[in-house]
C-alpha cells in the first residue's frame, strides 16, 4: 500500500505544511550530476546554504539526507545522492500490509515447496572458495559442520563484510579480490535509531481542532529525533521515530527505555502536548541495528568518489561468488527492501545460468 497523508515541518516553535519540501531540496542537487570532480554532501550545500533564496531548501536537503539516507553529508557523494534521489521524479514509497511477516512467511513456504532446504539459526564463520566450488563453514546449536556446493550467493550486509579481525567476522579464503575490497571501502553503512511507538488512542488525530488527523509525516527540525510517521492512509495508534546518520550516532550510547523516553518526548513536544502523550502512551520498541552483529548498520550509502561502487560490488567472482542485496542495487534502489529483493533474484539467474554454463561444458565443480 502506498504511504500517504499530509507532511509537516516543524520550525521556529510551529507546525507548517510541507508538502513540497522534499521537491525543493532534491532540486538543489540537479547541478551535481555535471560535477567533473565528485565531492561530499556538506561541501556541495554549505554553498547553497549561505544564499538566503535557497537557504531553507538546503537546510531541509541536509536533514533528508541524513535521514532518508542514514548518511554523514561529510563522507557522502553528491553524485550518488544525485543520481538515486532523481530530483524526487520518480519517488514513491509502500509498506506492506500487515507488516513484512506475511512476506517472509511467504518466501519461507515458495521455497520450501520448491524443495529448499533452509538452515535458521545457524552462522556462517568460514567461505572457502575456488572456481565451481564452495565450503562454508557453519555452527549451530553449539556445533559446527561444512556445507559444500558449486555457488553461493552472498547478502551480507557492507557492515558484515567489511568486518575483520573479530569473532563476528566472516572469513574469506582466498580473500575477496581487490576491487571488491576496493569498492566495501567506498560503501559506507548508514546508521539509523528507529523506536516504534503506540498509544492508547491516535490522540494526534484530535488536538488542535483535528488539525492533523490527516497527518503521514512529520519533520522536527533540531530534536534528536527529526522525523516521526504515522501508518496513513491506514488509521492506526502506531507512531514511528526516526534518526539517522549523525543524529543517530548521537544515541547510540543510550539504553532502550532512554531512547523510547526520547522519542516519546519529542512526540509530545511537536506537538505541544507532552502531558497529553505521556497520558496516552502505552509502549515502545528499539533495537540498536549498528551494534547488531548480523548487520552493523542500517543501510548503505555511497563515499565520496564511489560512483561505481555499487555496480563492482554487485560483480560476481569466477562464477562462483554472486553478491545480492540492497547494497548492490544500481537503479536507485539501495536501502530498499525493493533493492535486497531485486538483486537477489538477479544474483540467483546470474547463478544459475553459471551452472548451466558449467554444466554443458562438462565442469563437475
Amino acid at each position: 500500500m502506498d504511504t500517504g497523508g499530509e507532511a509537516w515541518t516543524h520550525s521556529q516553535g510551529l507546525l507548517r505544511p510541507a508538502e513540497r519540501d522534499f521537491m525543493l531540496a532534491a532540486s538543489l542537487f540537479d547541478d551535481a550530476r555535471a560535477l567533473s570532480v565528485d565531492q561530499s554532501v556538506d561541501q556541495f550545500l554549505r554553498r547553497r546554504e549561505r544564499d538566503p533564496a535557497v537557504r531553507q531548501a538546503a537546510t531541509a536537503a541536509r536533514a533528508f539526507v541524513e535521514g532518508f539516507d542514514a548518511a554523514d553529508p561529510a563522507i557522502a557523494s553528491v553524485r550518488a545522492i544525485a543520481d538515486e534521489w532523481r530530483s524526487g521524479v520518480d519517488f514513491a514509497t509502500a509498506r506492506p500490509v500487515g507488516g513484512y511477516r506475511p512476506v517472509f512467511e511467504y518466501l519461507r513456504d515458495a521455497c520450501v515447496a520448491a524443495g529448499v532446504k533452509l538452515c535458521l539459526s545457524t552462522l556462517v564463520r568460514r567461505i572457502a572458495w575456488r572456481r565451481g566450488a564452495v565450503t562454508a563453514a557453519v555452527s549451530s546449536g553449539g556445533g559446527s559442520r561444512t556445507v559444500q556446493a558449486r555457488a553461493a550467493i552472498l547478502t551480507l550486509p557492507v557492515g558484515v563484510l567489511r568486518r575483520h579481525g573479530d569473532e563476528t567476522a566472516v572469513v574469506f579464503d582466498p580473500g575477496l579480490p581487490p576491487v571488491k575490497r576496493e569498492a566495501l571501502r567506498s560503501i559506507e553503512m548508514g546508521h539509523v535509531v528507529k523506536v516504534v511507538l503506540w498509544f492508547r488512542r491516535a490522540f494526534w488525530e484530535r488536538v488542535q481542532d483535528g488539525r492533523f488527523r490527516d497527518a503521514g509525516f512529520f519533520r522536527f527540525e533540531g530534536h534528536p529525533f527529526p522525523t516521526y510517521w504515522t501508518q496513513m492512509p491506514l488509521r492506526s495508534r502506531l507512531v514511528v521515530a526516526w534518526a539517522g546518520g549523525p543524529k543517530a550516532d548521537a544515541l547510540s550510547g543510550l539504553a532502550e527505555t532512554d531512547r523510547i523516553g526520547r522519542a516519546l518526548a519529542g512526540f509530545g513536544t511537536l506537538l505541544n502536548e507532552p502531558e497529553l502523550a505521556h497520558e496516552e502512551f502505552e509502549g515502545g520498541r528499539t533495537h540498536d541495528w549498528s551494534r547488531d552483529p548480523f548487520t552493523r548498520g542500517a543501510y548503505s550509502y555511497v563515499a565520496v568518489g564511489g560512483t561505481r561502487a555499487r555496480e563492482t560490488l554487485a560483480a560476481s567472482v569466477d562464477g562462483t561468488l554472486f553478491f545480492a542485496g540492497e547494497a548492490t542495487a544500481t537503479d536507485g534502489q539501495s536501502g530498499t527492501v525493493n533493492g535486497a529483493l531485486d538483486t537477489g533474484e538477479r544474483a540467483a539467474v546470474e547463478a544459475a545460468a553459471s551452472l548451466e554454463a558449467g554444466a554443458s561444458q562438462g565442469h563437475d565443480g
